[in-house]
């Protein structure tokens, strides 16, 4: 975002005149704003733990300018990110907002987990009840795991005491495991990922169109791609400044996403101020027309150059980690696959400092911890050996 358009956003938020793109999720009669504060990966210190105060000041800032969907989940920032929202949400704030967070699946190994570990969070959260409450990162053999432990039992249990009010999913796995999931429980709300190099992949367009179609609301998680998205390469930032309408690499990638009838949220992981500013300046001048021809054409072309020159797909969404032997894997990724879209780039200096903090790839020993718990599914050991091969040729 360039800095007039900084000034204006300022501007509008000084002024008190911030208006969100909002919409309704079907069957809930919940008004919700486009843009929802994602806190997995809120500003942090020299500590590498959450900047409580800052923190605090960007949730309020966002609710104060119309933000209404906080998100949060209870292993994000070593589980201390629902204490901090907790905190935020004090002194009127909760009142304001629709507030969500997880179950986390993989730690439930009784019924009676289940609504230990929800008032658990509840506790941390300072609230007597979540308005969604979803179980957290759901892919087909985790949801039989689920269903063989009565979650609709619980569920049941939760709503009649007030603790939850919507009943909801997270989901990593393919199409068809999207759709059986879909159609075999009255969800009010599922999140999926979804951004402009995800249509065919996990749910995909088609089951986000399916979701729809039951009145199930859709809410977005990755819209940038881990923050890919927003830093594209050269190639892909010409494509953008040629297009007759100008938007900033963040807000061509909010539209493809709030231009989608079915989808009512939008999550967005903002670690800083500014990130929270320039988002507000997005939705608050969006709109829900229907994308043209002309955007569709510059959508697919973005989308082949990002694929054709990325290796790993890796978000950073850090499921993988600590790794036992303390291999680096979101880091040795990301990098990875930003040099590849740079011209001429080069991991290797990147690859070499992760060395010399002894988290490099030569640590792995193959447990494959990692990858049972990628969200990506992605195959962590192979592409760890063959980067570590590339690098250190």
């Amino acid at each position: 975002m360039v800095l007039s358009d900084r000034l204006h956003v300022r501007t509008i938020l000084l002024n008190g005149v911030m208006t969100l793109l909002k919409t309704m999720f079907p069957g809930v009669n919940r008004e919700s704003s486009a843009l929802g504060f994602g806190c997995m990966r809120l500003p942090l210190g020299e500590d590498g733990k959450i900047n409580e105060a800052e923190a605090i000041a960007m949730i309020r800032k966002a609710i104060d300018n119309g933000v209404t969907y906080i998100d949060t989940a209870y292993p994000y920032h070593g589980g201390e990110s629902e204490r901090v929202v907790g905190k935020a949400l004090k002194d009127g704030y909760r009142e304001r907002v629709i507030l969500t967070t997880k179950l986390p699946c993989w730690a439930v190994k009784t019924h009676d987990d289940m609504m230990r570990i929800l008032d658990e969070q509840l506790e941390k959260l300072q609230t007597d009840h979540v308005d969604f409450y979803l179980l957290h990162a759901l892919n087909a053999g985790r949801y039989q795991e689920m269903k063989n432990l009565d979650h609709m039992g619980f569920f049941e249990d939760a709503l009649a005491q007030g603790k939850i009010l919507y009943p909801g999913f997270s989901f990593h796995d393919d199409h068809p495991a999207f759709i059986e999931i879909l159609h075999d429980y009255p969800w009010k709300m599922c999140q999926v990922q979804m951004n402009v190099l995800d249509g065919d992949y996990q749910a995909g367009i088609e089951g986000i169109q399916e979701a729809g179609r039951l009145g199930i609301g859709v809410v977005i998680m990755e819209p940038l791609r881990g923050g890919l998205l927003a830093q594209p390469p050269a190639d892909v930032r010409a494509a953008y400044e040629a297009f007759a309408e100008q938007r900033s690499p963040v807000e061509w990638a909010f539209r493809y996403l709030y231009t989608m009838p079915e989808v009512i949220t939008i999550l967005s992981g903002m670690s800083e101020m500014g990130q929270l500013d320039d988002n507000l300046a997005i939705f608050n001048k969006a709109s829900r027309d229907e994308l043209t021809d002309s955007e569709k054409e510059l959508y697919t072309d973005i989308k082949n150059t990002y694929l054709s020159r990325m290796k790993t797909r890796c978000t950073g969404c850090a499921y993988c980690q600590p790794c036992p032997k303390g291999v680096k894997i979101p880091d040795i990724f990301r990098g990875y696959d930003r040099s590849l879209l740079r011209e001429g780039g080069c991991f290797k200096e990147g690859y070499g400092k992760i060395a010399a903090e002894q988290a490099d790839a030569s640590r792995c020993i193959a447990c494959r911890k990692c990858e049972r718990s990628c969200p990506q599914h992605l195959p962590i050991v192979r592409y760890l050996q063959e980067i570590r091969a590339e690098c250190e040729a």
